[in-house]
């Protein structure tokens, strides 16, 4: 994983180049230093943080550490799925479409896309908006106005682990002084011992600022960059939807609306549209569902 191997690499250089110039790496061994940054910086994250975001911030990191991001399987689940919806509705008619709208969970549509089907927040997001497309006439960007004003609410919330982390990391240098404060006061109260055992006190004091000032920069920095990128990209699927749609709504035939959809993906995890087109003409693996519509037109085909 990209988070271990960096830290092992920063943590090699840092202990690895103390100890070629003659430091001793056990001298960095001052556990309540570390107690004492480590616990203030926990106990203000919790102050400063509703108890909502101090959680979804721990699954934040563990999203960060598995590098938790849609792969190709789920962005060519996501295009599946609207457009077996979208070919249902042309064909078929709102009324036979509404059942798989309301009851997504004994879908037999969604069942066949499991990746959907097993988050409910992007399966909701798509029954939302279908059901708006079955049950009034609204215009397509009143739509997308209403889709823009969810999306940045959600992003929004997605975010606040990341704003969450930004800032404790901001604080975590100053509360390195506090602790080398606390252990000078210590060394002040031995100023009548050798020089050895005040210089041991000293450097220990000094073992908190470093504690506040390499964590801030080489931990807690990094990985709440970690946290926005790997929630920015799994928010891409909900543009995905609503792109796709928005072209659905203005007229486009379902094989041109996934590819408004489709474009809107990073290059670098982009299905090809062969990719899409066999996932929209078989389904997912395993074959379509009875009773669905899977048959595509040919390229050029409207």
């Amino acid at each position: 994983m990209s988070v271990f191997l960096g830290l092992a690499i920063a943590m090699a250089s840092l202990l690895g180049g103390f100890a070629a110039m003659g430091g001793h790496v056990a001298v960095l061994l001052q556990p309540w230093e570390f107690v004492i940054v480590f616990g203030i910086a926990f106990g203000t994250f919790v102050v400063a943080n509703p108890l909502k975001v101090v959680f979804d911030t721990g699954r934040a990191i563990l999203e960060a550490i598995t590098n938790s991001t849609p792969k190709r399987k789920e962005y060519l689940d996501v295009l599946g799925l609207l457009y077996t919806i979208m070919r249902e509705f042309r064909a078929k008619g709102r009324n036979e479409v509404e059942p798989h709208i309301e009851n997504p969970e004994d879908s037999v549509i969604f069942q066949q896309y499991k990746s959907v089907a097993n988050n409910p927040a992007l399966r909701d997001f798509i029954c939302d908006y279908f059901r708006i497309l079955i049950v009034s006439n609204a215009r397509p960007h009143e739509i997308e106005s209403l889709m823009d004003e969810e999306l940045m609410t959600r992003m929004r919330d997605q975010m606040k682990p990341y704003l969450a982390l930004s800032l404790q990391a901001e604080s975590l240098p100053a509360i390195g002084i506090v602790a080398a404060v606390l252990g000078v006061v210590k060394a002040m109260g031995a100023i009548d011992q050798s020089p050895a055992i005040l210089g041991g006190l000293i450097g220990a004091a000094l073992v908190g600022t470093f504690a506040g000032i390499f964590s801030s920069y080489a931990i807690v920095g990094p990985m709440a960059n970690k946290v926005k990128s790997v929630r920015e990209k799994k928010g891409r699927l909900y543009v995905i939807v609503k792109q796709t749609l928005l072209a659905f709504m203005n007229g486009a035939a379902p094989q041109i609306a996934l590819e408004h959809g489709r474009k809107t993906i990073s290059e670098i995890d982009r299905p090809t549209i062969d990719e899409v087109e066999s996932q929209t003409m078989v389904g997912p693996v395993g074959g379509a569902a009875e009773g669905t519509v899977h048959e595509m037109p040919q390229k050029g085909a409207a």
